[in-house]
């Protein structure tokens, strides 16, 4: 093993002195990302831009970089990593893994790259009178692949989606989407797909100089709130002392920001028995009819979360059968669709890696940070705050009554994390409260994490009345 002045870890193998391994952790003491030579991954929330792959055009065009996130679906395996530790060889180290969770190699690096989006007009920082804006930009496709849709989002949230597009293969197509905006400073940011992966958005910042809103005039947004916590599964491997409760109190003092931040709160509570499968894909349903593109949607859950062999995350209902997980479990497919479709801003607070013997003889990795990194890509467009990150449990204590991570939160929400003493709870000021809080309750043995897509700007989430 060696550290290397680029700032890397490197396992080497004695034998023969093949690199095996590289892992880089960020001096931010939170990021890390480990990886094979061929690339295949693991990484701690947030942290999937700090390695990618550098493809060369030719000699007279500028070369691409696209960030491990773009290469996910294919190349986040950390069963892979876990395996070349045991065998000492990347190639058996794939082998067993893709023999043991049932994926086979796909395309190449080469087949995969996504679009690549520059924005022409308007230009960054630019002054604006009209809430609808007339965004130009060109779309390049280095793999060839055909651009499958173009998406438009707006202080990052989706907007305007265009499908079938058609873009020559490896040349500029310049194209035109109307766009519009709140009458205030926004972010506008355009993706487009491929059937691979979504381009890195291209981001342009544009200042409202249009007739200003009368105060009186401005309308607060609603808040839709889906809270769901499970103690008591019909499986009793899965009981659990207090999820249930998180989701009550999280409830409880979220709707006392009726009248405050927001002008209302509508809330529906799954808990306890309530929380079956069809009841949870109900409340999905419901949260994603109800909301807006001027509201704001929160999704809380609290309970037992786990990886299928083949690397599929499912929450677990009250009624799951851990045998038939695909009947019985809510696939994060669903949750992900869900809340990547919502119109307003979306925050999702996950509490599900709970100690527990969940599969029994075939227990499953429970690792919540794939989840957390596809949530919080730039197309998604969600804010997650997790309870722990990679194989950390989630704690519970009698002496709370709560889980660690949802006391942090209600107590934070409830006016602890007003740091400034200007009376409103933003979402930055939300992650250091919790992570400090979950932190010092547990003595270091649980570490929360937030992550935020770089296409959304920090807003708040609670007003503070201390």
């Amino acid at each position: 093993m060696a550290a290397l002045a680029d700032g890397t870890i490197r396992w080497y193998r004695m034998q023969d002195g093949k690199e095996l391994l590289a892992l880089f952790p960020h001096k931010d003491k939170k990021r890390w990302v480990l990886w094979t030579p061929s690339g295949y991954f693991d990484a701690s929330p947030g942290a999937e831009e700090l390695i990618g792959w550098h493809l060369n055009n030719g000699q007279d065009q500028a070369a691409d970089f696209f960030p491990a996130s773009k290469f996910r679906s294919t190349y986040y395996r950390p069963d892979v990593i876990a395996k070349v530790l045991e065998t000492l060889d990347e190639k058996e180290g794939i082998r067993l893994a893709n023999e043991e969770s049932g994926r086979k190699q796909e395309a190449s690096i080469q087949q995969m790259p996504p679009p690549v989006v520059n924005i022409l007009s308007p230009r960054d920082g630019a002054e604006v009178s009209s809430a609808e804006i007339a965004v130009s930009f060109s779309v390049r496709t280095p793999s060839g692949e055909p651009v499958t849709g173009i998406k438009a989002l707006v202080d990052g949230r989706p907007v305007s989606t265009q499908r079938g597009v058609q873009i020559v293969p490896k040349g500029g197509d310049i194209r035109e989407m109307k766009v519009t905006i709140p009458q205030q400073e926004s972010q506008i940011s355009i993706i487009a797909e491929n059937k691979y992966s979504a381009s890195e958005p291209a981001i342009v910042r544009v200042k409202w100089r249009g007739k200003a809103q009368r105060e009186e005039f401005v309308i607060k947004p609603k808040l839709y709130v889906l809270a769901i916590g499970i103690n008591k599964y019909e499986d009793k491997n899965l009981t659990l002392n207090f999820a249930s409760k998180d989701a009550g109190d999280f409830a409880k003092a979220i709707q006392k920001q009726k009248g405050e931040l927001y002008r209302d709160v509508g809330i529906r509570l799954l808990a306890g028995e309530k929380a079956t499968k069809d009841e949870i894909l109900d409340g999905l349903d419901w949260i994603q009819r109800e909301t807006t593109s001027k509201d704001v949607a929160i999704l809380f859950l609290a309970g037992h979360g786990v990886n299928d062999p083949s690397g599929i995350y499912y929450f677990l209902p009250v009624n799951t059968d851990t045998e038939k997980l695909k009947r019985t479990g809510v696939p994060f497919s669903d949750i992900k669709n869900t809340v990547a479709s919502l119109a307003g801003k979306t925050i999702v607070f996950l509490d599900t890696c709970h100690a527990g013997n969940i599969m029994g003889k075939r227990r499953g990795r429970t690792d919540i940070t794939g989840v957390v990194n596809e949530l919080t890509s730039a197309e998604s467009g969600v804010v997650v705050f997790a309870s722990s990150t990679g194989n950390q449990y989630s704690v519970e204590d009698p002496a709370w009554k709560n889980g660690a991570f949802t006391k942090a939160v209600v107590e934070g929400i409830t006016g602890k994390a007003d740091y400034t003493g200007q009376g409103k709870i933003t979402i930055n000021m939300l992650d250091l409260y919790i992570s400090e809080r979950v932190k010092e309750l547990t003595k270091g043995q649980q570490t929360p994490t937030t992550t935020k897509p770089q296409t959304i700007p920090d807003f708040p989430i609670a007003m503070s009345r201390r």
